[in-house]
């Protein structure tokens, strides 16, 4: 896939899913005269610097699954372990870098892309970068996986299942939704697609958020030290 260019998904209104995700080969009122700048300062220097292994953390499943607390608390405990962090909240984000969009699937669609390609700057900047997003689709979170390199992208499905969310209802938007109140909601009248094969499964029914929080640093420590093993195998190779 060439970032240069932009994407789009096919959404069937009536039935509610997500049919196709296609890249566009020739886009309107785009820049035709700019090209890829050569940096000397790259993302295998910047997180060389800080030691560790960058990555992208995505946690999604829906509204009141535990996605936020979770996060929070693996950024504290990631921090503790002196990692370089930032944490991207859904609804932080639709405070500032979102605060244009609204809640139809166009719109959603394009809330997720836009955090995609920040997630993927923040990554290049050797950066453990947390995201807790609903992001209902498989599409929009294939393409974010496919913005990453290789093992980059950490696909955390958040489950809880909508009923236990409702009973939650930490914001009380499930009866306003159920109200009428509030249109496009995921799982009331937009549907959620639940990953297929994700790198890991929280089950928030079964386990609290400390212990769902240190689930998520086992397989952070995992990978570093994997990644480590790689490293010290090739220098010894060569």
């Amino acid at each position: 896939m060439s970032r240069r260019l932009g994407e789009f998904i096919l959404i069937d209104k009536q039935a509610d899913d997500t049919l196709a995700a296609r890249m566009i080969e020739r886009g309107s009122h785009r820049s035709t005269n700019t090209q890829w700048q050569h940096l000397d300062v790259n993302k295998a220097s910047r997180s060389a610097l800080k030691h560790q292994r960058p990555m992208c953390l995505w946690l999604t499943g829906l509204s009141g699954s535990g996605k936020s607390t979770i996060a929070n608390l693996v950024e504290r405990k990631l921090l503790g372990e002196g990692r370089h962090t930032y944490l991207l909240d859904g609804d932080n984000v639709r405070h500032g870098l979102n605060r244009d969009l609204g809640f139809t699937q166009g719109d959603r669609i394009e809330n997720i892309r836009r955090v995609a390609e920040v997630a993927r700057l923040m990554v290049d900047a050797g950066l453990v970068v947390l995201v807790s997003f609903i992001s209902p689709f498989d599409a929009e979170r294939r393409l974010a996986r496919e913005l990453m390199e290789p093992g980059e992208f950490i696909e955390i499905f958040v489950d809880a299942s909508l009923e236990e969310c409702e009973r939650r209802d930490p914001k009380g938007l499930y009866v306003r939704a159920r109200k009428g109140l509030i249109k496009n909601f995921t799982g009331i009248d937009s549907a959620y697609e639940r990953p297929q094969v994700p790198e890991l499964v929280l089950d928030t029914m079964s386990h609290d958020a400390e212990a769902c929080a240190e689930m998520v640093c086992r397989l952070v420590r995992s990978l570093a030290e994997r990644e480590a093993i790689t490293a010290a195998t090739r220098s010894t190779a060569s």
